[in-house]
């Protein structure tokens, strides 16, 4: 057995190459089926090429990055549950927390948009970047919808206590945001053997922000709207046209 480590200039991670001497009737069909993934290449050696008698795996850091990916979703998902308890907590509501959670892929869909264009994985720290994105886009929609709460309880229409809402908390919002931005700019110029992992948080990070701010803004409000009235239907509240207007 014979093995090759193979260093990306742009990485900190290594890619483990191993290359195992095998026949293909015996041990080699045995190595391909542990890695079904990695189809059994030809590798050429001057003029003469052996082929079938080799295989590719991947190991160390890269191997448990690559078994690990599928816990990606279940990650996601406990920040999107506990962000929901939490906020029903806060608000004493099981359907005003909706006003904040599907305003957060507005914000993360930026992400995807940027690691498209900048060519870019979804590694590690894409989603590290994302986790921390969910609770920052949560927090800027979260003082719109209590400030907007406060201004309904004070027998403002649904209109009027969104629109003042998301009025009175545009600044702090934007400055906070611009701040937290302004603070990531440096890691999108990184060079060097670590720039990967800076770029994916650099452009996440950003283009995630940037994303949440300018459109949450305006989608907190209409989610507000609806699922407010949503919540005073059910508690037996009756609607009337007022409530409509601004």
């Amino acid at each position: 057995m014979q093995r090759f480590s193979i260093q990306k200039s742009s990485m900190l991670g290594v890619a483990l190459l191993v290359l195992v001497g095998c026949k293909k009737d015996n041990q080699g069909q045995a190595y391909q089926q542990q890695t079904p993934q990695l189809p059994v290449e030809t590798v050429k050696q001057g003029n003469a090429s052996v082929e079938n008698e080799y295989a590719a795996s991947v190991e160390g850091v890269s191997n448990v990055e690559a078994n690990s990916s599928s816990q990606s979703v279940m990650i996601f998902g406990l920040c999107i549950v506990f962000v929901f308890f939490l906020l029903s907590a806060q608000y004493e509501s099981y359907i005003l927390p909706f006003a904040v959670l599907i305003a957060i892929p507005v914000g993360l869909s930026g992400v995807f948009m940027r690691i498209t264009f900048a060519e870019l994985s979804n590694n590690i720290y894409v989603q590290i970047t994302m986790v921390m994105l969910i609770g920052l886009l949560a927090k800027n929609g979260i003082l719109i919808v209590e400030f907007a709460i406060q201004r309904r309880r004070a027998e403002k229409s649904l209109i009027a206590a969104a629109v003042e809402g998301a009025k009175a908390r545009f600044r702090p919002i934007l400055m906070t945001s611009l701040a937290f931005i302004a603070g990531l700019i440096p890691l999108v110029f990184v060079v060097g053997p670590s720039a990967m992992g800076n770029l994916s948080i650099g452009y996440a990070a950003i283009s995630g922000m940037l994303f949440g701010t300018i459109l949450g803004v305006f989608v907190v409000p209409v989610l507000f709207v609806v699922f407010q009235a949503l919540h005073e239907k059910i508690n037996g509240r009756v609607i009337t046209e007022a409530d409509w207007e601004y």
